[in-house]
């Protein structure tokens, strides 16, 4: 059995199929999918790392901070 990183984590440890399902979405929704990923995915990421566990109010934070920059 091979061990080590799957090929499949491209991103913010978001397999690439769910990434693209995002980037579906995303064109779906008529939103940026790059901010989507840079604004959002990026920075709830790097919290995700720090805490392991995030709760609602972590990811709220992260939300409305990615909102801000819309503004």
């Amino acid at each position: 059995m091979k061990k080590g990183l799957d090929r499949a984590f491209l991103e913010y440890g978001i397999r690439k199929p769910d990434l693209e399902v995002i980037t579906e979405l995303c064109e779906k929704h008529e939103l940026n999918a790059d901010w989507v990923k840079d604004s959002l995915l990026s920075q709830y990421h790097k919290e995700k790392v720090d805490r392991i566990e995030m709760d609602d109010a972590t990811t709220e934070s992260v939300i409305n901070k990615a909102l801000q920059t819309v503004r």
